[in-house]
């Protein structure tokens, strides 16, 4: 295929508010303003790499640099009000966009953008936890960057230079506010995570709180708030244990926390005196929340969800297009064009012919992503020359795939923002097709399974709103979030259609204070559950040259899975029957192949690009 750019497809033209070229420019829509108290907080949580904003989706196009100027402006009108205004980010930084992840080194750009934002606390999500070369770069490129906010209060690293175990970054922090003089402890945390490369030690929560330092900071007498930004879903144990520690101490001081990791908006109330909010994902959501009256007996908490679009922007801001823009904020977007366009991630590997959902869409269905795996790409590509003649019952988890699939060009960022892992595949052989099965029914089985073991994590196997959806299910401790992705017909528009402000489907939260959250006012689109895993049974290739009946399945197979999900095949195998060992009896499927550059692959020889996506 002849390399075709993304930015010789556009055949709309570029409005000036865009931050990135090529990105559509946001839709006039129905806003709510912000409530503003003496104290403020503007949160990013698992922006995966996504700086660069969302070249195909008008509501969150803002980039990296457009969130720099709106910094600086909001902290500008913070000072007319005598107000303070403090940025938070709480992880997951690393992972899902081309502008990490497909560098060499990964994050060779993405961490001299990210430090251009003046953060005040922020801490580590699992993603930087995962390898040993991603928590190294935190260790000696992200702490220093933001010396002093960068906080680790459960997390140690062996130090690649001393082979010393030592923390991440500092404990907590003791700080005060210029303007109101509100005097803070904060800490960071990051979630009981387990899947941590062995050069860190992540340390319970509940182990933590009880720790001497951790003990000695929650008995300040002299202290307003207490802040706790983590990587921690809002409704969890680990939360809660922070809670109940600072709590026993200080019945009546406020407690502000934020999180993250389950990808959704959510704001919860756990007292009169404390809150939590979390705030998306992927660079679509930037959380506001304030909070009057902190040192009276009657705290005023407020939150709002806003769009990451210059409409919400310049109207939060009191400014406009002339007037919003910083030097800076422009000079941080000019390094994200570069990075971009060093990378080639608008070059164009083929052009998707429907739109393919995450969870927008019922599964099994014809616009499902997972139903266009299952079906068509794994069938057609997973084999293996050296086993080439034995059938196969391939297993593929469903948070492998992090992202939807546009109808039109799909670039070299789409891969990415698809299926930003390096996964590859393992197998087990001459494993019986109905045990195979059975072990896929086993995963597929409510978490339950895993809570007897070591690798037991939130979200384990399928994507984290699948396991937002989950834990609403089980527990019934909070009102599920109905929202989804817009449709990118719906909100790409021409100057020529009436620019009134417009309702349009988004995302529409239902959290603890309420339906009026969000600061766009959206129409509401349902969410659709999904597997943990999906299943593909692989014939061979001289069974279908044959022309042989295939409706007749295979006594056994080789069981095909994606190398992530080992432990949890382990431990699966032993409710089913298997009698396997792992590592030690599985072996290497399709060596050198991850399942990102199998889906490139398909998709290179099967979506070409002709004159209706040109």
């Amino acid at each position: 295929m002849v390399a075709l750019h993304l930015s010789a497809l556009l055949i709309a033209a570029r409005c000036c508010w865009a931050a990135q070229p090529g990105s559509p420019s946001p839709v006039p829509a129905k806003l709510r303003d912000l409530q503003w108290g003496k104290l403020n907080f503007l949160h990013t949580t698992d922006t995966h790499g996504w700086l660069g904003g969302h070249l195909q989706e008008a509501s969150y196009s803002a980039d990296w640099g457009d969130y720099v100027s709106f910094v600086t402006q909001m902290r500008r009108k913070a000072e007319s009000q005598d107000a303070d205004l403090l940025v938070i980010d709480t992880g997951d930084r690393v992972e899902g966009n081309g502008l990490y992840d497909s560098s060499d080194p990964k994050g060779k750009y993405l961490y001299d953008i990210l430090k251009q934002q003046d953060i005040d606390v922020m801490s580590s999500g699992n993603h930087e936890l995962y390898k040993q070369n991603t928590s190294e770069a935190e260790f000696l490129t992200n702490v220093p960057n933001f010396q002093g906010s960068y906080l680790a209060s459960n997390i140690d690293i062996y130090d690649p230079q001393s082979g010393k175990l030592v923390a991440l970054g500092p404990r907590y922090k003791k700080f005060t506010t210029k303007n109101q003089a509100i005097r803070i402890v904060a800490f960071g945390f990051l979630f009981d995570f387990t899947g941590n490369y062995n050069n860190t030690k992540v340390q319970p929560v509940e182990e933590t709180v009880r720790e001497d330092w951790f003990q000695e900071a929650i008995r300040e007498t002299e202290v307003d708030l207490f802040l706790v930004v983590g990587h921690v879903p809002l409704r969890s144990q680990e939360y809660q244990a922070v809670y109940n520690a600072v709590r026993r101490l200080h019945p009546d001081v406020p407690i502000q926390f934020f999180g993250g990791h389950l990808h959704v908006r959510d704001y919860a109330r756990y007292d009169t005196k404390s809150s939590g909010l979390a705030s998306g994902r992927f660079m679509e959501t930037i959380g506001f929340l304030s909070i009057d009256n902190v040192k009276s007996s009657n705290p005023v908490f407020s939150r709002r969800y806003i769009d990451n679009n210059l409409f919400s922007y310049h109207h939060h801001a009191g400014l406009d297009e002339a007037t919003f823009p910083t030097e800076h904020g422009k000079n941080v977007s000019r390094m994200i064009q570069e990075a971009r366009h060093a990378l080639d991630l608008d070059m164009v590997h083929g052009c998707a012919p429907r739109d393919l959902w995450v969870s927008r869409t019922p599964y099994p269905s014809s616009d499902s992503i997972y139903s266009w795996l299952e079906n068509e790409v794994l069938p057609q590509s997973l084999r293996d020359p050296l086993r080439n003649n034995t059938p196969a019952l391939a297993i593929s988890n469903t948070g492998a795939i992090r992202f939807d699939i546009f109808k039109g060009p799909f670039t070299q960022d789409s891969i990415y923002n698809m299926s930003p892992f390096t996964s590859g595949f393992r197998y087990i052989k001459d494993v019986p097709l109905k045990t195979a099965k059975r072990l896929v029914w086993l995963l597929n089985r409510e978490t339950k399974i895993f809570t007897e073991s070591e690798h037991q994590n939130y979200c384990p196997l399928g994507p984290p709103e699948k396991c937002a959806h989950d834990l609403d299910i089980e527990t019934r401790r909070y009102t599920p979030i109905n929202s989804e992705l817009k449709r990118r017909e719906q909100i790409v528009l021409s100057p020529e259609v009436e620019q009134d402000p417009q309702v349009l489907p988004g995302y529409t939260t239902i959290d603890d204070a309420g339906n009026d959250g969000d600061d766009t006012i959206h129409s509401s689109i349902s969410f659709y559950d999904v597997p943990n895993v999906l299943q593909t049974l692989i014939v061979p290739e001289t069974t279908l040259s044959a022309k042989e009946n295939t409706s007749t399945e295979p006594s056994t197979v080789d069981l095909v899975y994606v190398d992530f999900i080992e432990p949890y095949i382990a431990l699966a195998a032993k409710f089913s029957g298997l009698h396997v060992e792992l590592p030690r009896d599985s072996d290497v499927y399709m060596s050198g192949t991850s399942l990102t550059e199998l889906i490139l692959g398909w998709i290179k020889d099967n979506w070409r690009c002709d004159k209706t996506f040109i």
